[in-house]
């Protein structure tokens, strides 16, 4: 081995360059989520703050499905070596390879969720009882968890929607620890929404894209070694 190619090595595997790289990693990728987002973001912006605009807010995250999607695929195919580091090339990957498949059910699970929005902030007009309103949140929650782990296969993988959403339906039970996992953190950014840090989570999105991708670790290797053969 030369001194060039040892030097190379050396720097490219070193704990802070590790760190470093996985910094630039969460910035670059940071960055793209705040872009991909952002026609969403602008629009709901201008929406004024009343519960007749929930399915507006909603159909807002519709270029969020996308950036997510890409970016779990940005991070699967990190490379740590700081010379070989390519994320914003990897996310671009990511985004067209996903695109078609995400928006086959992110876009309904949206509608939903919005119609659902809008039952639970206008309960008294539907005359919904109240011991619904817990039932419609935890469907609510479980419907983001499936919707989760729907993302991360989208990335991935190239299954049939259908296919795609019983494989997240079956891991929601299957891997529960993972389940788990992907509940804090969406429960992390709840908290921190309605505590009005509105921002706070959008800016921690890359972090929160890690953290599902690392919690979906057992589900990713089971689909490839089971359903990909």
């Amino acid at each position: 081995m030369t001194t060039a190619s040892a030097a190379r090595k050396e720097f490219g595997e070193g704990p802070l360059a590790r760190a470093a790289a996985l910094v630039y990693s969460l910035l670059v990728l940071e960055v793209l989520l705040v872009l991909g987002a952002a026609p969403g973001l602008v629009l709901l912006g201008l929406l004024d703050r009343d519960a007749s605009n929930v399915p507006l807010a909603a159909l807002c995250a519709l270029p969020l499905g996308p950036a997510w999607s890409a970016a779990l695929y940005a991070w699967h195919h990190r490379s740590r070596d700081l010379t070989e580091l390519h994320p914003a090339k990897a996310y671009r990957r990511g985004y067209r390879a996903a695109l078609p498949g995400v928006f086959t059910l992110w876009a309904p699970w949206l509608v939903a969720m919005g119609l659902l929005g809008t039952v639970l902030t206008h309960r008294d007009a539907a005359g919904v009882p109240g011991w619904w309103l817990g039932l419609l949140a935890v469907i609510a929650a479980v419907s983001a968890l499936w919707m989760a782990n729907v993302l991360v296969i989208t990335a991935l993988f190239t299954f049939k929607a259908a296919d795609t959403a019983r494989l997240a339906a079956y891991f929601l039970v299957k891997s529960f620890k993972a389940t788990v996992g992907n509940l804090c953190v969406l429960a992390a950014a709840f908290a921190v929404t309605a505590a009005g840090a509105q921002l706070v989570p959008l800016l921690l999105a890359s972090v929160a894209t890690a953290g599902t991708l690392l919690n979906s670790r057992p589900m990713i290797t089971e689909i490839r070694e089971e359903f990909t053969a």
